[in-house]
């Protein structure tokens, strides 16, 4: 029973992990970089979630709604002031930026509500599922739904209307995309706006579990939510999901089975292993660049 509650576990934050994970994975895949931002906008839409419902007294649903416009509007600022200057710059000038902007939004978290965490009391009341001897919470289920739900969405999206088919053109070649009439800046920027609307998701799920607010909330699981990105083959939406829930499972049993302080080690350890065998991750391709 401790083992399938630990399964439990593992695919509860794992469902949060590819959520974020979803996000890094569409704007390498399209726009060929890294958004180490990515999991700054988790805090923002957690200490926005917080705003809405603590100090604005919103009802639950429409500070949902709120929190996801104010992430979407962020992430396309973002794009349009620090990274679309960039678009023909080198690598690691996008990198730099990138990292440039995730301590930016901390340091304004930080001036606003400053460094002692702020309780928050989650607004997710489901009763919890007793299968036997097992005790599913709800905030699990929740969790469970809703990210299986935005996965279809999204793969839906992406695969059956004219702007999935867009990104996929985008994501093969920029050039050619353009030359058949796509817009290829605004394809990216609904690219940037559909992942920071996930983070968002993903923020509102994570505080539920972790009822905490501080400016760095989103600095860990960004990072994991990368991994599980690269593990599950970056670029790829599907490998973003199973690395999510691969990476929560993994996290999950070490801590349980193994040592709390070794978990982190060991995920990474599996991580360059996989990527030793298999460097494009489970489910990415190898793509052979014409030079």
């Amino acid at each position: 029973m401790e083992f399938v509650e630990q399964l439990i576990n593992g695919l509860r934050s794992g469902s949060i992990f590819a959520l974020i994970a979803i996000g890094y994975t569409m704007v390498y895949g399209i726009a060929k970089m890294i958004n180490f931002a990515h999991g700054d906008i988790i805090m923002v839409g957690a200490y926005s979630l917080y705003i809405f419902i603590e100090k604005l007294s919103l009802p639950p649903v429409v500070a949902v709604i709120f929190t996801m416009l104010v992430c979407t509007i962020l992430g396309i600022t973002i794009e349009k002031v620090a990274y679309k200057p960039l678009r023909k710059a080198p690598s690691l000038a996008v990198l730099i930026t990138a990292i440039g902007v995730s301590y930016l939004l901390q340091s304004v978290a930080l001036l606003i509500f400053k460094a002692t965490p702020i309780p928050f009391s989650t607004f997710i009341e489901v009763p919890a599922l007793h299968i036997g001897k097992i005790t599913i919470s709800g905030i699990t289920i929740v969790t469970f739904i809703v990210t299986t739900v935005c996965m279809i969405l999204l793969t839906l999206f992406v695969k059956y209307t004219k702007i999935g088919s867009a990104m996929r053109a985008v994501s093969e070649d920029k050039q050619a995309a353009q030359l058949m009439g796509i817009n290829v800046n605004r394809t990216i920027s609904i690219t940037f706006a559909i992942g920071s609307m996930l983070a968002a998701i993903a923020g509102i799920l994570f505080i539920s579990q972790y009822p905490s607010l501080r400016p760095t909330l989103g600095t860990l699981p960004g990072i994991k939510a990368f991994v599980a990105a690269v593990f599950g083959g970056i670029g790829s939406i599907p490998g973003a999901m199973l690395g999510g829930l691969l990476l929560g499972v993994i996290e999950s049993l070490s801590k349980a089975y193994i040592s709390t302080e070794l978990a982190d080690a060991i995920v990474f350890g599996i991580l360059v292993l996989v990527l030793l065998i298999k460097p494009s991750g489970l489910l990415g391709k190898n793509r052979i660049e014409k030079v």
